[in-house]
């Protein structure tokens, strides 16, 4: 049998109302060392998250550190085992039927350190070739390949194709880790944090960059990112998580507009105005976030929340639909039957 001259992105199998990936009341616990007693209990990382990300759409994960969006993200390109749940790549469950070998032939990820994430011992050129070689192209075709993506990129390859990871600026290696991640031609790349070690002018640059790609490549992003400015930017769903759960998703514009949960609230309320009439006087949101090891009952935010009364410690409150399509919240003020003396308040366009 011929060793294949390209690796072409697999082909849609489920057409364009299947969803790309479907996540399923996914959850990653990590057990603590307990000595001679055993675990002393485990860390709940990612607790029961279920998302789906459409053919051709970005997806944007936002919340506080340690809230869980990279560890899901890791989940997702199999790079951890989760403790349970299921994760479906275009109809097909990974593990029985998608092996993790053709899972990230379909997934590649983008991390936020751009040095860590290279070989300090390869050149540019044989680090965005090493994907393609290890999948059967023969070394000459994946250099060709490679040499063309550096090009694609906005890198010269007759300029940068022999040069080292340590002979780049933090914009060029991250441009080269793109390169490398789209080697294998994907059609979901999921970015954690990829531009937020760059400055401003460099980060709108790769930005740029990510959505011309985007359309070139026929791609699906999953955007991970603390900054709320680029989620906005780059978005067409927002993903918001806090203490490894999902309290609201939905339409960018719809979320930012009107966000029903308090704590989607004091996020955006905690971002930076250039506007001096607009200056925050007190925080949007007090205290740290609860031990992940013991999380509170109830709702995981009412320790923090000023809308908080009794039943919020109780119950647990479910994802549910705010009015408008795609856009569900868990808040029990959403839920007309909660009991909350604002029930039904920010359920509604």
């Amino acid at each position: 049998m011929s060793e294949p001259e390209t690796l072409d992105q697999v082909p849609d199998v489920g057409g364009p109302v299947q969803p790309l990936l479907q996540v399923k009341n996914l959850s990653k616990h990590f057990a603590l060392g307990g000595g001679l007693f055993g675990a002393k209990g485990v860390v709940r990382a990612v607790d029961d998250v279920s998302l789906t990300v459409d053919k051709g759409e970005v997806v944007g994960i936002v919340g506080e550190s340690g809230c869980g969006k990279s560890t899901t993200a890791r989940l997702i390109i199999g790079l951890i085992e989760p403790s349970s749940g299921k994760i479906l790549f275009d109809g097909e469950p990974v593990g029985p039927a998608l092996s993790l070998r053709e899972l990230r032939r379909r997934v590649q990820m983008v991390f936020q350190d751009s040095y860590a994430s290279l070989n300090p011992r390869l050149t540019i050129e044989d680090t965005v070739a090493f994907g393609p070689e290890v999948h059967g192209i023969p070394s000459a075709k994946a250099r060709e390949q490679a040499r063309d993506l550096l090009r694609k990129v906005g890198l010269d390859p007759a300029v940068f194709a022999g040069r080292y990871p340590h002979e780049l600026s933090g914009g060029q290696r991250q441009r080269v880790n793109i390169a490398r991640a789209l080697a294998l031609a994907p059609r979901l790349v999921i970015l954690d944090e990829a531009v937020s070690a760059l400055d401003k002018s460099v980060e709108a640059q790769v930005l740029n960059l990510l959505i011309d790609l985007k359309k070139e490549f026929e791609l699906t992003y999953i955007f991970i990112s603390h900054d709320l400015h680029v989620i906005r930017f780059i978005s067409d769903r927002i993903v918001v998580m806090y203490l490894g759960e999902v309290v609201e998703s939905g339409p960018v514009d719809s979320v930012w507009d009107r966000p029903r949960h308090p704590y989607t609230e004091a996020l955006f309320a905690a971002m930076p105005s250039l506007d001096p009439d607009r200056r925050t006087e007190k925080p949007p949101i007090a205290g740290d976030p609860p031990n992940p090891i013991d999380p509170p009952p109830g709702c995981r935010f009412h320790t923090r929340c000023a809308f908080a009364e009794s039943v919020c410690s109780t119950n647990v409150p479910r994802l549910a639909p705010v009015g408008i399509e795609r856009h569900i919240a868990a808040c029990h003020m959403v839920d007309p039957q909660s009991g909350h003396s604002l029930a039904g308040s920010r359920k509604g366009a």
